[in-house]
């Protein structure tokens, strides 16, 4: 089995798992600081994907939000870069805006993504050069050039005008909690970018950068430069994504 097929059936087998506690008020915790909720479904997805990956490929590393980090990810080659429920809060509050996101990287890029909405039953794979697919579709982003009202997915405090000291640029605002769905909507044309301007856990859009790549938008961090995965702080300077059109105008007013 090729690893896209890998990471594929991997995901429904979350979604699976996940749908048996959706809407059944699963016990949650609070993980403390900014990190956010963690629910049982969280935890037991992570059992599964560690286990079924890390067998099928023994040889890969291993980074994900559920799993504590090791140094050991950054000797390997391969990694996999793992999401097990993207979007907890709203997994939490019983709506279906959540996702399973999974990506190998290879010496930093990312090779295969999957990102599986389960209870919409949508799922999002891309391989390096070629392509990506929605339900085994192909599909493209935006074709807008015009950044000036364009609609952008992005949390509130990305629009503050203290973020862009190049001018706001007069941007729509949409949101959904998962930052990997986000990007899976960019590259699907549904919405014209994504952003977000703070330090971003690798996990929750290594998936969703390739899709839009291969989907023929560009990803970059909140400066312009190209996303590096399995880095050793296992996060990126923010995140912006779109065509290559309304990138330009986006980065204008953010540098």
């Amino acid at each position: 089995m090729d690893d896209l097929n890998l990471l594929t059936e991997a995901a429904r087998s979350a979604g699976d798992i996940a749908k048996h506690y959706f809407q059944k008020s699963p016990k949650t915790w609070d993980k403390g600081g900014t990190a956010g909720p963690v629910t049982e479904a969280d935890l037991e997805v992570n059992r599964m994907l560690a286990r079924d990956l890390r067998t099928a490929r023994p040889g890969y590393g291993w980074l994900s939000e559920e799993t504590e980090d090791s140094t050991d990810r950054l000797s390997h080659e391969h990694v996999f870069i793992v999401d097990p429920i993207d979007g907890t809060r709203a997994f939490i509050e019983g709506t279906p805006h959540w996702a399973h996101s999974l990506a190998i990287a290879r010496f930093g890029h990312i090779q295969s993504a999957s990102v599986y909405m389960p209870m919409i039953d949508l799922m999002f794979t891309a391989t390096v050069g070629g392509g990506a697919y929605l339900n085994g579709l192909p599909i493209t982003v935006s074709t807008r050039s015009e950044t000036l009202g364009a609609n952008i997915l992005s949390s509130n405090g990305n629009f503050q005008e203290e973020f862009w000291p190049g001018g706001f640029p007069d941007l729509k605002r949409s949101f959904r909690s998962s930052l990997a769905y986000r990007l899976c909507l960019v590259a699907n044309g549904e919405f014209d970018g994504m952003l977000t301007l703070r330090p971003t856990w690798e996990w929750d859009v290594a998936a969703g950068c390739l899709i839009v790549s291969e989907a023929g938008g560009l990803v970059t961090d909140q400066a312009g430069a190209e996303p590096v995965f399995n880095s050793p702080v296992g996060q990126l300077n923010g995140i912006v994504a779109s065509n290559i059109d309304i990138h330009f105008g986006l980065m204008a007013g953010l540098t």
